[in-house]
């Protein structure tokens, strides 16, 4: 999310007089590679570019595919092979072992539908998971979309774009099956006319939004931390306690009897950090009330433990339900010290909760890095 801002406010700042731009999008990956499918790198006419497609292997070529394209005025999709011992093809020697397909689509300034535009719209809109169909390829006779369009769906009749009953029942089925899932993925179609559309279908989510509740000195380093990484952060308190740097960082200063206003979705992390036991015993079961699926308590776990046995004893138990989103003690145990090893324990436990991993070494783990289907 954070590298489609930064290619968002690049766009806004280019002067379509004096320059051009492609948008390079990666849309399948088979095998291992640096970066995923919907990386992007928007590379302008003077040499310029924002983003990334790879480790910085192959944003030198692409650079060269991107002007291409722009000096076409026609996108094409290009295929980076580095499983290859070909010294003649891209990646060679890079030892990633995958295959690549990345789209380079020239973006037309006057065309409020190309794709940085669409990627604006999603961005405007407050805080949800949005369906992007990028067209990657056509075969056959299609007269009303062409390669390289966005579609944004929102239901099956966002899909009459393609004029084609057939391959818009198949491709519904499998947004529907990706929706489920949570994972984008490319398709291919074929109609029994001899048609065929080549389509990745993209589950854009919001950035993972981080509640503070607190306002001490450690809250500034994870503050600084995760808005390195791209999230949102709200920090609970009286904004006359909260530091300046803490203020100039964070997203929204919320007053604490304002808490039940926020915003709470699937993808908002709680953390009770205000180092008084009254106050997080008090703060606990609003928290609890929200649909956070991560909630997170500083301190040691006897210290959480008496917590809830307290309100167990007042009448206000915890439900069984709901302790598989405590994390409590809260963050992962890499034997962090300084606020600033505490702050990289607690957003690396949030990022492995976030995605279903356990957070342990990566040389443990027996499946590959990134799931594959």
């Amino acid at each position: 999310m954070k590298e489609i801002k930064a290619i968002i406010d690049g766009y806004d700042h280019l002067d379509p007089k004096t320059t051009q731009a492609a948008l390079a999008t990666v849309v399948r990956v088979e095998g291992s590679s640096y970066r995923r499918t919907g990386a992007r790198m928007l590379v302008m006419s003077n040499g310029v570019w924002i983003g990334g497609i790879s480790g910085g292997c192959l944003e030198g070529d692409a650079l060269k595919r991107a002007r291409l394209a722009i000096a076409k005025a026609s996108p094409s999709k290009i295929t980076y092979d580095t499983t290859t011992d070909d010294e003649h093809q891209i990646g060679v020697g890079l030892g990633c072992n995958g295959i690549i397909d990345v789209l380079f689509t020239p973006l037309d300034f006057n065309d409020k539908n190309n794709p940085v535009e669409v990627l604006k719209n999603c961005m405007n809109e407050r805080r949800q998971t949005h369906v992007l169909i990028t067209i990657t390829g056509l075969e056959g006779d299609w007269t009303s979309i062409k390669e390289g369009d966005v579609i944004r769906y929102t239901n099956a009749d966002s899909l009459n774009a393609l004029d084609h009953a057939y391959i818009q029942a198949q491709l519904d089925e499998k947004i529907q099956a990706r929706i489920t899932k949570g994972v984008s993925a490319p398709f291919r179609f074929e109609s029994p006319e001899g048609q065929s559309l080549e389509a990745f279908i993209e589950i854009l989510s919001p950035e993972i939004h981080l509640v503070l509740w607190g306002h001490q000195y450690d809250v500034y380093p994870l503050t600084r931390l995760v808005k390195e990484i791209g999230w949102r952060v709200t920090v609970v308190a009286n904004p006359l306690k909260v530091n300046n740097k803490i203020a100039a960082l964070a997203d929204e200063i919320v007053l604490p009897e304002s808490f039940s206003d926020i915003l709470f979705d699937n993808h908002t992390a709680v953390v009770l950090m205000s180092h008084d036991y009254k106050t997080d015993k008090t703060n606990l079961p609003k928290v609890i009330a929200t649909k956070a699926p991560y909630i997170g308590m500083l301190g040691p776990r006897v210290r959480s433990e008496k917590i809830w046995a307290e309100l167990a004893d007042e009448g206000s138990p915890i439900a069984e339900t709901d302790f598989p989103r405590i994390h409590a003690p809260v963050g992962l145990d890499i034997g962090a010290v300084s606020p600033e090893e505490i702050a990289l324990s607690l957003a690396a436990e949030i990022r492995a909760s976030f995605s279903g991993r356990d957070g342990t070494y990566l040389r443990l783990r027996q499946s590959t890095i990134h799931v594959r289907e």
